[in-house]
């Protein structure tokens, strides 16, 4: 999710018109219930955060059978919603709409960074669509201008557990994935305010 608000005009056309259009183009956009929604650029801080999060959690995944994919990989939700997450983990064989291999049907993990900047409704209603799919065991919502990660772990089809980690040693679990990582290496060498912080690897 990108950190500022979307700068494009929404555009309206079908879901097939729309992957015609993106396979070809530089420039990525979301679509939503008819809307092509372009994507803003993100900063040094946000692209930090997903680095850290890929290289921590993908050294330890190493070797199982997870895919994890960074920033590229549209993913079609319910709610007729194609996106681009920031992060994503497929735990098991990925599924995709068609031979192409770039629109994921079956997300395991998904993991937003997100900021104060972000549009709340924009935020609202991509969790609402990332919790609706059946594939999705875990969603993960990262502040990049603060120290705070909300974690959605699914009970049920209608029951999630919410948990908020907003200090330093807090350690995050995904038990789907079988994957335990610490804030301060999610936020390694991200400044929050005047501070800056350093790595601190979970054994």
């Amino acid at each position: 999710m990108s950190e500022r608000p979307h700068a494009a005009t929404p555009k309206f056309k079908s879901q097939e018109d729309y992957l015609m259009s993106e396979r070809q183009s530089a420039v990525k956009s979301e679509y939503l219930n008819g809307r092509v929604i372009g994507r803003s650029g993100s900063n040094r801080w946000h692209n930090l955060i997903v680095s850290n999060v890929a290289i921590a959690i993908g050294s330890r995944i190493h070797g199982t059978k997870t895919d994890i994919y960074i920033g590229n990989m549209r993913v079609r939700l319910k709610n007729n919603f194609i996106c681009y997450p920031d992060v994503v983990f497929v735990n098991g064989e990925p599924n995709f709409a068609d031979p192409a291999n770039d629109l994921l049907l079956n997300p395991t993990v998904v993991i937003e960074v997100i900021s104060s900047a972000t549009n709340s409704t924009d935020k609202t209603q991509k969790l609402e669509s990332f919790l609706a799919l059946d594939s999705v065991k875990e969603c993960i919502l990262v502040k990049e201008d603060e120290m705070r990660i909300e974690h959605y772990a699914k009970q049920n089809a209608k029951q999630w557990i919410y948990k908020i980690y907003n200090e330093r040693d807090d350690v995050a679990s995904m038990d789907s994935i079988n994957c335990k990582v610490s804030l301060a290496e999610i936020y390694a060498q991200v400044k929050l305010g005047q501070s800056q912080l350093s790595s601190s690897a979970v054994n």
